[in-house]
């Protein structure tokens, strides 16, 4: 018997602890052990690396990272309600979790864990986006984590693995397949949560490359992908407008045509850009 059979389904947990699913936290409960074992594995393996998971409620997949083989976990939960249920789990796999109770947003995972690291979460809707962006530029290449294995709404994760041209490419695919391998490793519907959502899910794992695709000033892209982005519909030459006094001169140096538009250059023209912008 593993240690996970000791524990009492997530269920009972819940009505235990009137762990209710709160909207204002972007909570969205994943109950079904079969599901949060698979995650778990598509996170690769986990035995010789610490993981860091980001809002884990009542625990579901913390108990598929601590059954699978994850040499160590940090929870951080901002909820202090799901605190007593994660110290249950905690009981049970003594030193191998720790319980964190903090705003992801605002916590430093190495002060608590040793590379080399995993991030592996049911990420809350309201922060996702945010979280991804902040650990795709973490202000130096690489980054102390080795891969993300993230779930987000099943229309943001298409966002992040879109090819240029296609209607969900954008920010996001830009920043992620610059310095990551990107894809979709499940999908699960509405009802495979508590409560449902009104959206399907799905599950990115990005694996951290040694170096970007290509040479490119980091603040310079994501200063740059953010203003071309905003501005879709225009072209580059009125969406960039600002950005540097010669900026149409740029965006020639850099092999484009200032009529384009932003969701119609591939990441080798968004750094080529880049570096000319640096450069001014």
């Amino acid at each position: 018997m593993s240690a996970i059979d000791d524990l009492p389904p997530l269920r009972d947990v819940i009505a235990r602890y009137e762990l209710s699913a709160r909207k204002s936290l972007g909570q969205n409960f994943l109950l079904d052990l079969n599901l949060t074992a698979k995650i778990a594995r598509r996170a690769g393996d986990l035995s010789s690396s610490d993981v860091l998971e980001i809002g884990p409620g009542p625990g579901g997949l913390t108990r598929g990272l601590l059954a699978e083989g994850a040499r160590r976990v940090l929870a951080v939960e901002k909820d202090s309600r799901c605190i007593p249920a994660l110290q249950e789990i905690a009981r049970t796999y003594p030193g191998q979790l720790e319980i964190l109770n903090a705003d992801a947003l605002e916590v430093d995972p190495l002060a608590h864990l040793t590379p080399p690291i995993r991030i592996v979460a049911n990420l809350p809707y309201n922060v996702g986006t945010e979280l991804l962006t902040r650990w795709l530029d973490p202000g130096h290449w690489p980054p102390v984590w080795s891969s993300l294995t993230l779930m987000f709404q099943k229309e943001v994760a298409q966002r992040i693995i879109a090819a240029p041209g296609s209607k969900a490419y954008g920010r996001l695919a830009v920043l992620a397949q610059w310095r990551t391998d990107a894809r979709i490793v499940m999908e699960l519907p509405p009802e495979a949560f508590t409560p449902p959502p009104k959206v399907h899910s799905a599950v990115v794992h990005l694996t951290a490359l040694p170096e970007p695709r290509y040479p490119a000033d980091a603040k310079t892209l994501f200063r740059l992908t953010a203003r071309a982005f905003n501005q879709r519909r225009k072209m580059l030459r009125a969406s960039l407008k600002g950005l540097t006094p010669d900026i149409e001169d740029r965006i020639v140096a850099a092999g484009i045509k200032p009529t384009q538009r932003a969701e119609e250059l591939s990441l080798d023209k968004f750094c080529a850009l880049a570096r000319e912008v640096a450069q001014a």
